[in-house]
């Protein structure tokens, strides 16, 4: 299988006087051609630090990357020429509408005129935007702004797209919507590198997943062969008195031999489970014990679980999020 990106011990340090910020510290990826590949991680982990040099937008300090063939230092514009990329934010000039942006990246791309506003108009219906456009960017909800920002990057359909968290706060719909968009691109045959802190958007959209932390790659794998890694299954259990739930969860954890999770809900638990064959024998004995179990399930761990455990915290851990943000600040 070809390679789309390819990257050896990727480095990026940024220094202000004595201090030294490693934002990338060693990081190897393979990217094949085709697809969706993932790159998940909490903010400040590294993501768009990564983005940034495959895209050309910043030096590497050390290491080698090869964007579909090309050096991204010795041979940047024959990426340049190859790629697309969108940002956390809009690229767009917020007073012009959103026809006019599209037929201005579309002249600075060597369209004719005509050819310009044709192509503009074709991008608006296929994102649904039509009756939009000739509203100012700067009136666009947020799920309008990340779509014209997606259809700007595609005025000339690239071979590889980054996707530097292209739904970060938008709502539900918005997100579906982009997330329908990112599956339209991959069908036309561009390749898709995306970076998230959503895992959820992680398992809804990438072939491939590599998990991301304090600059490093430290996993990747599907998104089944990562959740496999942490265990066989995920049981979930719901205890009919709350009373009794840390009772519960201490005979589980001596007959499956794995800690339990205590969440926010006071009558609910989980585990990972490494045997599920062993998990009625010991829902069992939980009854024996004269603790009625209302309702249980057993699953695969969810890609939550598989940070908790890579990680040692949750992906949505705000104070390790404030620290990254204040280091790179």
């Amino acid at each position: 299988m070809s390679l789309a990106i390819e990257t050896t011990d990727l480095v990026k340090v940024y220094r202000s006087g004595q201090t030294e910020n490693r934002a990338v510290d060693g990081v190897d990826l393979a990217v094949g051609s085709g697809g969706i590949h993932g790159v998940l991680g909490p903010n400040g982990a590294g993501k768009t630090t990564t983005i940034r040099m495959l895209a050309t937008l910043t030096v590497p300090t050390a290491g080698e990357a090869r964007v579909l063939g090309y050096d991204v230092v010795r041979e940047a514009p024959e990426v340049r020429a190859r790629v697309a990329m969108t940002g956390q934010f809009a690229s767009l000039d917020e007073d012009l509408t959103g026809f006019e942006n599209l037929v201005l990246l579309a002249r600075l791309y060597g369209y004719s005129r005509t050819a310009a506003r044709d192509r503009a108009a074709e991008l608006l219906e296929a994102f649904d935007l039509s009756a939009s456009a000739g509203k100012q960017v700067k009136a666009y909800s947020g799920g309008m702004r990340r779509r014209i920002d997606i259809a700007g990057s595609i005025v000339v359909r690239p071979e590889l797209m980054f996707l530097d968290e292209p739904t970060t706060g938008l709502d539900p719909r918005s997100r579906n919507q982009v997330w329908a968009i990112v599956r339209a691109l991959v069908g036309a045959g561009t390749t898709i590198l995306l970076t998230t802190q959503y895992l959820e958007e992680a398992d809804q959209l990438a072939d491939r997943i590599s998990v991301i932390d304090h600059g490093r790659v430290i996993a990747e794998g599907t998104s089944g062969e990562l959740k496999a890694s942490v265990g066989s299954g995920a049981l979930t259990v719901r205890v009919a008195d709350p009373a009794r739930r840390t009772e519960v969860a201490a005979l589980l954890t001596e007959s499956l031999g794995a800690p339990a999770d205590l969440g926010s809900d006071p009558a609910s638990l989980s585990m990972r489970v490494d045997d599920p064959t062993a998990v009625a024998g010991a829902l069992a004995r939980v009854g024996d014990h004269g603790v009625r179990i209302s309702e249980y399930a057993l699953g695969q761990p969810s890609l939550d679980e598989v940070f908790l455990a890579l990680t040692g915290r949750p992906a949505d851990d705000q104070d390790h999020q404030d620290q990254q943000k204040e280091t790179v600040a």
